[in-house]
């Protein structure tokens, strides 16, 4: 029989980081800020945390993060100057972003890391369940992580994260879970994880990505947590004794995603994501395809 859990209403994305691998770019702009085709990168963040049904959202940000508020809240004179033009697309483009959720924002101060960041959260969220976004990975919509990571939740309590098979050259790259199967194929047990460890030391090549559902006992593990890797309190430490000790917050699953993913914290991904999202508009992928095949004809001749 299935078990009922508290429903998760809240998301929380962490947004405080300094973008350092888009330098100069983000000196006065922040990275999520930064246009994903014409839309922030931010903005895609949100509305996935919408679609899945989460419509409070806590940002947790930093200095020079002003600009986030800024897009999720009403501009008047813009509203107003469009609307005199009678340019309703745009008009309704600009309102969008102000109407998606009920937005709150909380400084992270001192900078320690995700775990750090995550624990700011905790006022806000209190002893709910609650997702928590992170802003350099999109997930493309026709493929609903979130949705199926709050399912789970839902059924097993405890704590979900996201998998995604890499290979093994590029595990360092990112947390690592050790994992049991179970009967649903999408859905593993986790039963330990590392952070972005040596490819030898592996315990697996599923790699932590951007997605959490989260028990709110970790917020009292991550009180206790000291600093790891690069010096900061890690999400990953808090996960792993949650996954080691279920009595406390209860069991750590995760789900394996093999949709689209647009990794936007690395420049030549972020690329990447532009070409294939404006690729699939219908308003500008033809005209953009057409192009595109044309430049990579010409590239190919002169090479």
């Amino acid at each position: 029989m299935t078990q009922s859990h508290p429903r998760i209403s809240k998301a929380v994305i962490p947004a405080a980081g300094l973008g350092t691998r888009f330098l100069p770019a983000t000196k006065a702009t922040p990275k999520e800020m930064l246009p994903v085709v014409d839309k922030p990168a931010i903005q895609y963040v949100v509305e996935e945390a919408v679609s899945a049904g989460l419509d409070d959202v806590l940002m947790i940000t930093g200095r020079n993060k002003r600009p986030l508020e800024d897009h999720f809240d009403r501009n008047y004179e813009l509203e107003s100057a469009l609307e005199k033009k009678g340019d309703a697309e745009r008009l309704a483009k600009v309102q969008e972003s102000s109407d998606l959720a009920t937005m709150h924002y909380v400084r992270q101060g001192d900078p320690r890391g995700l775990g750090h960041a995550v624990l700011c959260a905790a006022p806000h969220v209190g002893h709910e369940p609650f997702a928590v976004l992170l802003g350099d990975d999109l997930i493309d919509p026709r493929d609903p992580l979130l949705q199926r990571m709050i399912e789970v939740q839902e059924q097993h309590g405890g704590s979900v994260i996201a998998l995604m098979e890499v290979a093994p050259e590029q595990i360092h790259l990112y947390g690592c879970a050790a994992v049991e199967s179970t009967t649903d194929g999408d859905v593993v047990k986790v039963s330990g994880l590392v952070e972005k460890p040596d490819p030898a030391d592996a315990p697996s090549n599923y790699a932590v990505i951007g997605r959490y559902v989260l028990d709110p006992h970790v917020f009292e593990i991550l009180r206790q947590t000291e600093p790891g890797r690069g010096g900061e309190i890690q999400l990953t430490d808090a996960l792993q004794q949650l996954a080691q000790d279920e009595k406390v917050g209860g069991p750590v699953h995760g789900v394996v995603f093999k949709g689209r993913r647009y990794d936007t914290g690395d420049r030549g991904d972020y690329l990447r994501a532009i070409v294939r999202l404006a690729c699939e508009r219908e308003d500008l992928g033809p005209d953009f395809r057409t192009w595109l095949r044309s430049y990579v004809a010409e590239e190919m001749q002169q090479r």
